[in-house]
């Protein structure tokens, strides 16, 4: 078990997580992966066993500790990466049917090398997300959805909750001032039949401060949505 892993099971027990010595182990191999492969191949700019055992790692999995998700749930992780958080929430809860979805080929590719190296299933999705969510197998068919990106919540919410289904939950993985962006995306949630659940903030190890914008699809999705990336991004559905 190296650095990382062994930082990230003191993480773990002092949030009250759960990680068994397997658990630890995949763990263990995906830091020497993720640092082997960042070095021909921009994953990431944490690097140090610190920063991946915490902003990685355990940031991943906070999200168990804030929401309830059901068991054998259809996951996908939207601009995924380098697989956070969605394959440390697989890594914890191998029930979970775990897509995970971006839009550069080079990211999948060490992401299917990683999933096989550590004995972890899940689909890969070469796909910008706006064109994904209007394909049918995607559109509208997952109990949960995450994403970690730095877009507006506005253009971050029409990217995203069009994977939900009835019922479903989209968690954004934000800094730690998220007010203003929570209030400039309630247009957009409304839109596109969604409403905001709850927000929770919390500190990681080094200091950091994260918070998690919860989601939940309680009406339907209008067809128009979500639009053309170029349309999104110039003409975001802002509140007033």
């Amino acid at each position: 078990m190296n650095e990382s892993a062994a930082l990230l099971k003191q993480y773990a027990s002092d949030a009250g997580l759960a990680v068994s010595p397997e658990q630890l182990e995949q763990f263990s191999r995906y830091a020497d992966l993720l640092t082997e492969w960042n070095q021909k191949v921009n994953l990431t700019a944490v690097t140090e066993p610190e920063g991946i055992a915490s902003k990685h790692f355990l940031d991943s999995i906070l999200i168990l500790k804030y929401i309830k998700i059901p068991k054998g749930a259809k996951v996908i992780d939207i601009g995924t990466g380098a697989g956070f958080p969605g394959v440390p929430l697989k890594i914890i809860r191998p029930d979970l049917q775990l897509t995970l979805l971006d839009s550069l080929q080079k990211r999948l590719t060490f992401l299917e090398m990683l999933l096989r190296e550590i004995s972890v299933s899940a689909e890969l999705v070469h796909a910008r997300a706006e064109e994904a969510a209007r394909q049918k197998q995607y559109r509208q068919q997952y109990d949960f959805a995450a994403a970690r990106a730095v877009a507006s919540m506005p253009v971050l919410c029409e990217y995203c909750l069009p994977f939900l289904k009835e019922g479903g939950v989209f968690a954004a993985m934000k800094g730690p001032d998220v007010k203003a962006e929570l209030t400039s995306a309630e247009k957009a949630v409304s839109l596109l039949g969604c409403s905001t659940e709850k927000t929770v903030t919390y500190t990681l190890p080094a200091g950091d401060g994260r918070s998690l914008l919860f989601f939940r699809r309680t009406g339907s999705l209008p067809d128009k949505y979500p639009r053309h990336g170029s349309k999104i991004a110039k003409f975001p559905l802002l509140s007033v």
